[in-house]
């Protein structure tokens, strides 16, 4: 394991500036590669479309309001991010089975296709990248991960949205 600047506590700000700086570093990063993984160019996904099909994969198919409500993002924002994953035929908008004037949408089997592709790839990618990790670090840094994004998930769905017309607090 590389060694690091002596930061024992949580509340040192040396180390609080470190994990804010290199949360930054990797979401650039990751926003320049897209996670693309092997193959980059070929692999590579819009994050919004990667996340919509991913909803899609793991739950089934869903309205536009569930499907916004299951991502924690408005309505309107899945309607213009499925548009053209729509269009692309990466996403089938049906009719509701029990409610035919309800439309929903779900993956179809060329989302499905290109879905496993880019996973496989991205995999590829997250194996070379920890190739020389232990398999308890790599576990580890999931858990970590997961932990971290789902601290983020809270807090923002905790918080109201600001109006953006009100004037900022000093």
């Amino acid at each position: 394991m590389p060694t690091t600047p002596d930061m024992t506590t949580a509340s040192d700000p040396g180390l609080l500036d470190t994990l804010q700086h290199q949360v930054a570093v990797f979401a650039r990063r990751a926003e320049q590669t897209r996670l693309g993984g092997v193959g980059q160019v070929r692999n590579s996904m819009d994050r919004a479309a990667y996340l919509l099909l991913n909803r899609l994969d793991k739950e089934g198919p869903m309205g536009v309001k569930a499907l916004a409500a299951s991502m924690g993002i408005d309505s309107s924002t899945v309607t213009r991010q499925v548009a053209p994953l729509v269009d692309t035929g990466l996403v089938k908008r049906t009719s509701h089975p029990e409610d035919g004037r309800a439309v929903v949408l779900q993956l179809s089997p060329r989302g499905q296709s290109r879905l496993d592709e880019v996973r496989s790839s991205r995999r590829e990618l997250m194996a070379e990248l920890t190739q020389d990790w232990a398999p308890e670090e790599r576990a580890s840094f999931t858990a970590l991960l997961t932990r971290f994004n789902s601290a983020l998930s809270a807090r923002q769905s905790s918080q109201a949205v600001p109006d953006p017309v009100a004037p900022a607090d000093s």
